[in-house]
């Protein structure tokens, strides 16, 4: 097999996602009134970072043979804190953004320490956590309200001229230089800075590796040396920063902290088709977090249809539903591949 036939094998899933999100959001640009307008991709992309982002924070435990059921909660939590921390003056901001990123990723360690030294199953770990999680959110945000600072959410939420304008570098946004690149989307652009920084130096790190690795067959990534407890801490401590990223930009979005339970849920079972759409297996060691940033953006173009074709509101829930029946079912397959293959070999 060539190289190219291999790594097409390796990355079908990416692709599959690539694919369907191309043909789903040129579908709903294709019949916009603004369509493929900047304003259009501005106000897409505030509405997938979150979904983006959550979807990340879960990919991290399933390449490891584990399911994080807290995403939604934490995600939840982080928001209801930023609410309280993201104002006043701009050293004040930076270091409540900082506080929360540490609380989640906080949060997520010690959902690697149910797991690793607790001896509790990821899902059942998580499962209880993201109870608690849910319960600091609502003690913070018994309804919802906060008060976030205006000009980072409003600079943060739009296209680059506006963080220009509303920082007042670039001419305000107006020098003929920036002009080229002022059109793209703040939150878009946050998310090639998270897979760029964070994601890939991760993946391609000894922990990183180690994850995949476990997430294979534990027992041979035990037996050639590879620390099983670190990579697994390692694991829950990153989706823990990538679900407070989110939240954290959720609080810009909304201006506000919301404690709801339904959409914590959501957020949650949403992440886990949108990691199957992305081709990570929940078997573990196969797939990785850039193909569930598409898969999430599938599912969110998916809801941008819906406005476009005016589907009724109480068929869109069934039509989730049914993508994410799919998408589980599609994962499924492959266990039962091997199952099969192992049956027969047997």
């Amino acid at each position: 097999m060539s190289d190219i036939a291999l790594k097409l094998r390796q990355n079908l899933g990416l692709l599959l996602a690539i694919g369907l999100f191309v043909v789903f959001y040129g579908i709903y640009n294709a019949y916009h009134p603004r369509g493929f307008s900047p304003q259009i991709l501005v106000q897409n992309a505030n509405e997938s970072f979150v979904l983006a982002m959550v979807a990340m924070a879960q990919t991290v435990p399933v390449l490891m043979g584990g399911l994080d059921l807290s995403v939604g909660a934490l995600m939840t939590m982080i928001n209801c804190l930023a609410s309280y921390l993201l104002q006043g003056s701009p050293m004040e901001i930076a270091a409540g953004i900082l506080i929360c990123l540490a609380v989640g990723t906080l949060a997520g360690l010690s959902n690697g320490c149910l797991v690793v030294y607790g001896r509790i199953q990821p899902i059942i770990a998580t499962l209880a956590s993201g109870a608690v999680f849910m319960g600091i959110a609502l003690f913070l945000r018994p309804s919802p309200g906060g008060n976030v600072d205006g000009d980072i959410a409003w600079a943060l939420t739009n296209d680059l001229y506006e963080v220009a304008a509303t920082y007042g570098f670039a001419d305000g946004g107006d020098a003929a230089w920036f002009q080229w690149f002022a059109w793209i989307p703040v939150p878009l652009l946050l998310l090639v800075l998270v897979v760029v920084f964070v994601w890939l130096p991760f993946r391609r790190s000894v922990t990183g590796r180690g994850v995949y690795a476990v997430g294979s067959a534990e027992g041979a990534a035990y037996m050639s040396g590879i620390p099983i407890d670190r990579c697994k801490l390692a694991a829950f401590t990153l989706a823990g920063l990538f679900a407070a990223i989110g939240g954290v930009y959720l609080a810009l979005q909304t201006s506000s902290g919301n404690a709801d339970v339904p959409q914590a849920g959501s957020y949650t079972l949403n992440s886990i088709a949108a990691v199957v759409i992305g081709g990570t297996s929940l078997m573990g060691g196969v797939g990785g977090a850039v193909g569930s940033l598409f898969g999430a953006l599938v599912i969110r173009s998916i809801s941008f249809n819906f406005r476009i074709f005016d589907v009724d509101p109480l068929l869109q829930t069934l039509i989730e539903g049914v993508v994410l029946l799919a998408a589980v079912s599609l994962g499924a397959a492959r266990i039962l591949r091997v199952k099969n293959r192992l049956e027969l070999m047997g």
